[in-house]
């Protein structure tokens, strides 16, 4: 993979740590690296009067809640000022665009599943088109081990148990009409295939791997919520965000 080749070397000693230290610490050079950006990539004492102005229509507004005529008046002037700032900042936003999608892939990639681990049980799930029917037969390589019926009835969907050594592993499903495969990688790292592949034109519709959603927080939850590789970086990013802008003083 082209992000691999290219962002590995910079991101991948960060996945030693475990995850949670590794979104820690990525979502703390993005957070600089954008912070940065817009320090430099825009007029900051211009930045400051339109931050201070939006304050004082702000206060005027507060002020003004017995005569709606007025305040209509100062809303109006106020989200002109929010604009003129929008349209300054939109240079940073522009520039920090694309490193950020291309860290955020590398991230998708590496930190939204866990990996599935040598000799570790995992499903697959085949899905199929309305009307077919029969048996579905699932084909494995060298190294994998099936768990369950190797032919099943076909249903909306067959799910198949399995286990398997390490690398990269090829599982293919077939039915009387034709056959369709999907790769699964067995590993130690924090490295996955694209869990689900479909199909066009064949009786099978999907084929996906179960991957089991990573959880860089474990059991621990906020109200309930387990936050994947994203809820825990916008968390992140925006305790450091606000910090960074205060002690760097950027508007």
């Amino acid at each position: 993979m082209v992000l691999d080749s290219l962002l590995n070397p910079v991101f991948g000693p960060l996945l030693k740590l475990g995850p949670f230290w590794a979104i820690f610490i990525l979502s703390l050079i993005i957070s600089l690296l954008i912070v940065l950006v817009y320090k430099y990539a825009t007029n900051q004492e211009e930045m400051k009067r339109l931050k201070d102005q939006q304050k004082d229509f702000q206060k005027k507004m507060k002020e003004l809640k017995e005569n709606p005529a007025e305040m209509m008046k100062i809303q109006k002037e106020a989200m002109q000022s929010n604009l003129q700032y929008m349209k300054h900042s939109f240079k940073a936003t522009l520039i920090t665009m694309l490193p950020i999608l291309l860290i955020f892939g590398w991230m998708n990639g590496h930190l939204m599943y866990e990996p599935i681990y040598p000799g570790e049980k995992f499903t697959m799930t085949a899905g199929f088109a309305d009307g077919v029917t029969g048996e579905a037969e699932i084909i494995v390589d060298e190294g994998v081990e099936i768990l369950s019926e190797v032919k099943q009835q076909i249903q909306s969907q067959v799910t198949w148990r399995m286990k398997s050594s390490g690398g990269e592993h090829y599982l293919k499903v077939k039915t009387s009409e034709g056959e369709e495969e999907i790769k699964v990688l067995i590993t130690k790292e924090f490295k996955y295939e694209n869990p689900i592949s479909f199909f066009e034109d064949s009786d099978i519709k999907s084929l996906q791997v179960n991957y089991e959603k990573l959880k860089p927080l474990g059991t621990f939850s906020i109200f309930g919520w387990e936050p994947g590789w994203l809820g825990l970086y916008i968390i992140l990013s925006i305790v450091f965000s606000m910090g960074l802008r205060k002690v760097l003083k950027v508007y």
